[in-house]
């Protein structure tokens, strides 16, 4: 008899989640659902490892939709489970090292409702190993590395804690600013990712843009010599290192939590630094990155709700918006006109972090969220990274448009 060689679900590592349904080591497949708790947020995330994974055939993974009950309505009690299809991308995607990420070719659904997807023969690592995930991950430790490279590498990045997060983790956060010129005349500019923490692509578009200012193109250099840029890789640090969604966790959602007197620490000292630059008159720009829902397949931004804008603000936004899809349609699709935040989005629409920045920036301040398709085939770290850099070559038009 051909001994059967074990398979294993591992998930002692930052951003791990998962609930095994079952495996079957003959047939090497892993049946399984979202883990998480369901108070923390949409139980839609899901990333592990598989070992003890044989070469000489395909790894099947077959995903059921989370059986958790989640509210109803913003605030409400948990009462049913989570549509599926937040939890099953078109594409799965993989990695043996954690480093490069791959795609999975397109799952197939069942009249079981289960998604089924298939890693191809001789993929395992040597150790047998492999790495699987609703996209590609984004943990905490990886953007607290990322910041700390970048800081090192960099002397005009300065790497730099928000805070400790309600369970003390670190908020690691860059400050980017180059030459002499001092604080006072230059354009504010505040960019974050992840206040959902399932959204992990948001991070990586975040990770693009930085990378692009960074560079040595010579539109890079004059915003590095023109603003100050804040960016926190992560923001909801917590449910992102547990493996858990952060959407409509309870109390409060990270992108409704922006009152004046916020849950989450992490909003609040964001909006310290923000009123701080505010009240020198150079709330310039805001840029809130977000991953929107499965069906949503091309970007776009959210805008304030319009009676939130002063004249000023109204020209510097469609300016921005338009320099934006010029440089992003051609990595991404995207929608011609943004959606609106208004009091019909959501009862707490007032406390949406782009709607507090609108309501507490100055008269030229821009805050937009933008949201980066995750269920495409350029869902990919090099898609996301390829719009984060877009995004920053339209906030340098856009600034160098409004001069000193």
């Amino acid at each position: 008899m051909v001994p059967i060689h074990a398979l294993e679900v591992e998930t002692d590592f930052d951003g791990a989640s998962v609930r095994v349904l079952g495996l079957d080591a003959a047939t090497q497949e892993v049946r399984f659902m979202p883990g998480g708790q369901a108070e923390r947020g949409w139980p839609c995330w899901w990333y592990f490892r598989v070992a003890g994974v044989k070469q000489d055939q395909p790894l099947t993974l077959k995903l059921s939709g989370s059986d958790a009950v989640v509210a109803k309505g913003a605030g409400g009690p948990l009462t049913k489970p989570l549509s599926s299809s937040w939890a099953m991308p078109v594409r799965a995607a993989w990695s043996i090292d954690g480093k490069t990420w791959l795609q999975t070719e397109p799952g197939k659904k069942g009249a079981d409702g289960q998604m089924e997807y298939q890693i191809p023969v001789a993929t395992a690592s040597a150790n047998g190993r492999v790495l699987v995930a609703w996209g590609p991950p984004y943990s905490p430790a990886k953007a607290e590395e990322w910041v700390r490279q970048t800081g090192s590498e960099h002397r005009v990045a300065e790497e730099m804690e928000l805070c400790r997060s309600r369970e003390g983790r670190r908020v690691p956060m860059l400050r980017i600013s180059e030459g002499d010129r001092v604080p006072e005349r230059r354009f504010g500019v505040w960019v974050h990712a992840r206040q959902h923490a399932w959204e992990s692509g948001s991070s990586w578009v975040c990770q693009g843009f930085v990378e692009w200012v960074m560079s040595a193109d010579v539109g890079a250099a004059w915003l590095r010599q023109n603003a100050e840029i804040y960016v926190v890789p992560v923001m909801d640090v917590d449910n992102a290192a547990t493996g858990n969604g952060g959407k409509d966790a309870l109390p409060q959602d990270h992108n409704r939590d922006w009152s004046e007197k916020p849950n989450w620490n992490e909003v609040a000292a964001a909006q310290k630094i923000l009123k701080g630059l505010a009240a020198e008159g150079r709330l310039d720009v805001f840029l809130d990155l977000h991953n929107p829902a499965p069906g949503d397949l091309k970007a776009f931004f959210y805008a304030p709700a319009l009676e939130l804008l002063k004249p000023e603000a109204k020209a510097f936004q469609a300016d921005f918006l338009k320099l934006a899809r010029k440089e992003i349609e051609p990595v991404m699709p995207m929608l011609a006109e943004p959606k609106i935040t208004a009091s019909s989005y959501h009862p707490l629409w007032r406390q949406i972090s782009g709607n507090w920045v609108q309501a507490n920036g100055n008269a030229k301040t821009v805050a937009l969220c933008l949201e980066t398709p995750w269920n495409t085939a350029a869902s990919t770290t090099e898609g996301y990274r390829n719009v984060g850099a877009a995004l920053a070559k339209a906030l340098r038009a856009h600034l160098q448009e409004r001069g000193q």
